[in-house]
């Protein structure tokens, strides 16, 4: 017995409706996704530096006063020397690594910082101090709990 396999597909015409359809989707959707990138730069930002914020508040906690401007960031990974000496330092230390910023830059700490007990900020897009905009600097004086 002969039996016809009926085989359908797509036509020319439909493949064509269909590329339309993606490509307006695309035209509509990209420029909103696509425009976002330094904002979310900015976002990871303003949340790591509330994440460092927060482990330097850890180790005042435990040592009584923050480290120093030149014991840096590097005192919440690993133990300082220098004055003021950690005298209840943990010994997991208080994070993993210091992170750099999102445009692959270390975050500055400054210790007394002018704008609180210590300033901890990002120079920003254009890794310079100062700067307008998407390049203005991003510090834990501006950063929202």
């Amino acid at each position: 017995m002969n039996t016809i396999k009926l085989q359908r597909g797509f036509t020319l015409i439909e493949i064509m409706v269909v590329m339309v359809i993606l490509g307006l989707l695309v035209a509509v959707v990209a420029p909103n996704i696509l425009g976002r990138g330094e904002q979310a730069r900015i976002t990871v930002a303003e949340t790591q530096i509330r994440e460092v914020s927060n482990a330097l508040d850890l180790y005042k906690l435990d040592n009584f006063s923050y480290p120093s401007t030149e014991q840096g960031l590097e005192a919440l990974v690993t133990k300082p020397s220098g004055f003021p000496e950690p005298k209840n330092w943990n010994k997991d230390g208080y994070m993993k690594t210091v992170p750099v910023d999102p445009w692959g830059n270390p975050y500055q700490y400054i210790s007394p910082g002018v704008n609180g007990p210590f300033d901890l900020y990002s120079l920003g897009s254009d890794g310079k101090e100062g700067g307008e905009e998407e390049g203005a600097d991003i510090g834990n004086w501006d950063v929202k709990e």
